[in-house]
């Protein structure tokens, strides 16, 4: 499986409705939305007012990518802001395990979140609740950083663990992806890619993210 999920961090905020419609009309599977609250991560993002206005306009799912403290909190609101899918940092999540049940619960596809410096093994016993994996390649806050090359092997190292537990389990990499990485990334076992600078600052966004998916 190869889908593509552009991180609208790294769009035109003042044009944001015509850069979601370009999304509708490419080959993107999913709109990769960043919540950062400025604790977990040295940032500051958006939260559920632009997430509603970002679901009105896409015609595709939304991958919500929590990285803020105790995110279990907020599970409810960003259901009805409009998220399809939640991503939770297991480093955030003081238990994991009731965070993912509630995501669960709340009738919306569930995943969990490791850092780069976070080993795999640390979803030996939750992988099998998760219906997404996210490996952060680059360390969470800021868009445009370079590429972890660790990242490789833990892809590998976590296709070994969901063919052990959870089969269907996607693996998804967020972090410094491109057309350069992207092949080497799906060789190694990621079914979804996020690409925010490789996208939005490209000349044809587009040809982009078609050519990140062959």
């Amino acid at each position: 499986m190869k889908l593509i999920s552009p991180s609208l961090l790294s769009a035109d905020f003042g044009h944001l409705e015509r850069d979601i419609e370009m999304l509708n009309q490419s080959e993107c599977d999913w709109l990769h939305v960043d919540v950062m609250d400025g604790m977990f991560v040295p940032n500051i993002s958006f939260g559920m007012p632009v997430i509603k206005y970002i679901k009105k306009a896409a015609r595709k799912p939304l991958d919500v990518h929590l990285m803020i403290m105790d995110p279990g909190r907020y599970i409810e609101a960003f259901k009805e802001a409009g998220a399809d899918i939640i991503t939770v940092h297991q480093e955030a999540c003081i238990h994991l395990d009731r965070t993912l049940h509630a995501i669960k619960d709340a009738g919306l596809r569930c995943g969990a979140v490791l850092n780069p410096a976070t080993p795999v093994a640390m979803l030996e016993d939750s992988v099998q609740l998760c219906d997404v994996v996210l490996l952060m390649s680059v360390n969470p806050g800021f868009g445009g950083q370079k590429f972890i090359e660790n990242t490789y092997g833990k892809v590998r190292q976590l296709r070994d663990l969901c063919n052990r537990k959870n089969p269907d389990c996607l693996i998804e990499v967020d972090g410094g992806v491109n057309t350069a990485n992207a092949p080497l990334l799906f060789e190694a076992g990621a079914d979804v890619l996020v690409a925010g600078n490789a996208v939005f600052k490209s000349d044809n966004p587009a040809q982009t993210i078609h050519d990140l998916k062959q």
